[in-house]
């Protein structure tokens, strides 16, 4: 079996030139009056923030930050795919029996959503974790796939092999976004091993009168809390108005890839709107913003890459998003 070796982020000098070269020469476009942000990010937050990564953002300090995490790289076969060089954190805890924990991100974040929280998941209290938070193939540090078709299975499949490989044969999942339905399907497909799973991303729909009639009727006599209809609200104007991302990534990924890959103000722009509209008013600084938007573009496969599991998944018949939707009966 391959090694697992200790990893080291280091991004070479010239591409870190190239990239304060990029800022250095970016053309912005102009912005209609009191556009705030119906138009999308707002012009004046874009230029302050491009303009504080090129003269002010040090990437080496966020860089050594990410490098005192316990960071891994090894070789994982996926079926039809062949071996993929997996990046992951891998955090044990010193209490004797505690829990391996499979971490799994989304779009557009990656395996530093656990870094605040690690301390935490794996201190002596109880439950406490061994925590093991990859990023994904197509993800920050992890290689990129060259085929067609790695869609929801395929991601599932390097997870549990990884943990496999770990020494974890039996653990629990947590998933944010796509790291949701990885990690159901996870649980579908290997449920000897999924123990448990835990989500922090709920798609809920109204009932229909087919598929829930006592709850259909019940949605419709009864009225909505002040809460609830927040909820709905926002779930509306997601759908309306917030959704315009996911429909260019799911049908022409490559499109908007060549943007992604070759401005990074492009790709900052595409990342802060969502890190503005979906992390409920959490106050960003400029250097967490920068951080998070520089691991997609250093990362292995470059920025476009990451697009493409909307795509992939959107076209796979056998185990795609309704699938994850469903009640599994073996993991609670």
């Amino acid at each position: 079996m391959a090694s697992i070796e200790p990893f080291t982020v280091s991004v070479p000098d010239s591409q870190l030139e190239r990239l304060s070269q990029k800022l250095s020469d970016a053309n912005f476009p102009d912005e209609l009056d009191e556009a705030g942000w119906d138009y999308g990010a707002p012009l004046a937050d874009i230029k302050r923030l491009t303009k504080y990564w090129r003269e002010k953002y040090d990437w080496r300090n966020a860089e050594a930050k990410i490098n005192e995490l316990p960071n891994f790289k090894t070789p994982i076969e996926v079926d039809g795919f062949g071996s993929l060089d997996i990046h992951f954190v891998h955090q044990k805890s010193p209490i004797e029996g505690a829990i391996p924990l499979l971490f799994a991100h989304g779009w557009p974040g990656s395996f530093l959503e656990v870094q605040k929280i690690l301390p935490l998941l794996t201190s002596s209290t109880t439950p406490s974790f061994h925590v093991v938070a990859p990023s994904h193939p197509n993800f920050g540090f992890s290689a990129g796939v060259t085929k067609r078709g790695f869609a929801l299975p395929q991601y599932a499949e390097t997870c549990h092999k990884l943990m496999l490989k770990l020494g974890y044969t039996r653990y629990v999942t947590q998933g944010g976004d796509w790291g949701c339905h990885i990690t159901r399907i996870m649980s579908l497909l290997y449920p000897d091993h999924v123990k448990a799973a835990h989500i922090n991303m709920i798609r809920g729909c109204a009932p229909t009168l087919f598929s829930h009639p006592l709850l259909y009727l019940q949605h419709k006599l009864s009225p909505y809390s002040a809460r609830e209809k927040g909820a709905a609200d926002r779930t509306n104007w997601f759908r309306k108005e917030g959704y315009g991302y996911n429909l260019e990534q799911s049908t022409k990924p490559q499109t908007i890839g060549y943007s992604l890959a070759d401005s990074p103000v492009g790709l900052l722009a595409w990342i802060y709107e969502k890190l503005h509209d979906w992390t409920d008013n959490y106050p960003w600084t400029e250097d967490e913003i920068l951080t998070w938007v520089s691991v997609y573009w250093h990362s292995t496969a470059g920025p476009a890459a990451s697009a493409r599991i909307y795509y992939e998944t959107k076209k796979d018949t056998r185990l795609a998003y309704g699938t994850t939707d469903i009640y599994i009966p073996r993991v609670p």
